[in-house]
């Protein structure tokens, strides 16, 4: 499986995400962003979207790019992140502030210590964060990254693999559907 192979599979409906999938994966579709960075970020989401395929074909395509390391830190992003965004997103949006202020009494060791670059985390971090719709970790993770001196082009880069990533994974899922 590769990101060519995801790309034909992409139905003339979405004919924007056939065009927009393979471009997130290079330096001028993901400004601001290494490749190595494009690639972990991309398999956080799809491994977010518990999406076989596009992991299987970013891995593929991004191996010489992603080592163990940065392979078990988008795994780690995908599985804090569903915990965190749940859990948050309850908090932001019940009318009842007085759980802001209880403890959430939840273990998310693996954001100060995933392993690779803090600020890499972050973004994975924050990718999966758009996807889950969660306002308010994303808003915290903006805050950090810009903290970290990391851009705002490379923060827009990371929430555009984000969102292409997601329409290729609904895209193939359509497809599935006509062929039944």
């Amino acid at each position: 499986m590769s990101i060519s192979d995801i790309k034909a599979r992409i139905g003339d409906f979405a004919k924007d995400t056939r065009i927009n999938f393979p471009k997130i994966f290079t330096p001028d579709g993901a400004q601001g962003l290494s490749e190595k960075q494009i690639f972990t970020i991309a398999l956080s989401c799809a491994y977010s979207l518990d999406n076989k395929d596009l992991v299987a074909a970013i891995k593929s395509d991004g191996a010489e790019h992603l080592d163990a390391d940065y392979i078990q830190a988008a795994q780690s992003a995908a599985s804090i992140m569903a915990m965190n965004n749940v859990y948050y997103r309850f908090i932001h949006l019940v009318e009842d502030s007085e759980f802001a202020q209880m403890p959430a009494g939840l273990r998310m060791q693996v954001i100060m210590n995933s392993g690779i670059d803090k600020k890499d985390f972050e973004l994975l971090a924050l990718a999966v964060s758009a996807i889950n719709g969660c306002g308010m970790c994303m808003d915290s993770h903006v805050k950090t990254l810009l903290k970290e001196g990391v851009t705002k082009t490379s923060i827009q880069s990371a929430i555009k693999i984000a969102s292409v990533v997601t329409a290729a994974d609904q895209s193939l899922k359509i497809s599935e559907i006509e062929k039944e």
